[in-house]
């Protein structure tokens, strides 16, 4: 699994003129799945994601996760995050996962968020969505599940 993490003060999309998530201060996680992603994967991808130490304590350093701040989480899939461009212009996405088996996991991973007692709003898998988000820092973290980066 591949994340883009961004720490929000508020995020929504929107698909075909309808807000399908919106939250509040939180987490932005645009999510894709890979070939060899599995449903233990996504639990410790979001295990990890709800414990990031990102976000400012009292002495204004990232020492607080998600949930210690009791934020929320906007769940995005976007496969594309497994587009490789190397030496070439058009994305090859041979390594995403098929889209069932993509969509199966991506719901495992919103499910481990909320049996992990995080807030979860999502967009709409394999929809054209428009993401709306003021990222509060910035904070931007990538993450790999297979460590590459």
């Amino acid at each position: 699994m591949r994340a883009v993490i961004q720490r929000v003060s508020r995020a929504r999309v929107v698909v075909d003129s309808r807000v399908t998530g919106e939250i509040g201060a939180g987490l932005v996680v645009l999510i894709a799945i890979g070939r060899e992603d599995t449903p233990s994967t996504a639990a410790t991808v979001a295990e990890k994601i709800v414990n990031l130490r990102i976000f400012n304590d009292d002495q204004g350093n990232m020492n607080r996760s998600l949930l210690e701040t009791g934020g929320a989480a906007l769940a995005v899939s976007q496969f594309t995050l497994y587009g490789d461009v190397r030496g070439q212009r058009r994305p090859s996405f041979i390594h995403a996962a098929p889209s069932d088996v993509g969509k199966s996991i991506y719901e495992e991973f919103i499910r481990a968020l909320k049996g992990l007692g995080v807030s979860v709003a999502t967009g709409v898998f394999q929809a054209d969505m428009t993401l709306e988000l003021a990222n509060d820092g910035p904070v931007t973290i990538l993450l790999d599940s297979e460590k590459t980066f």
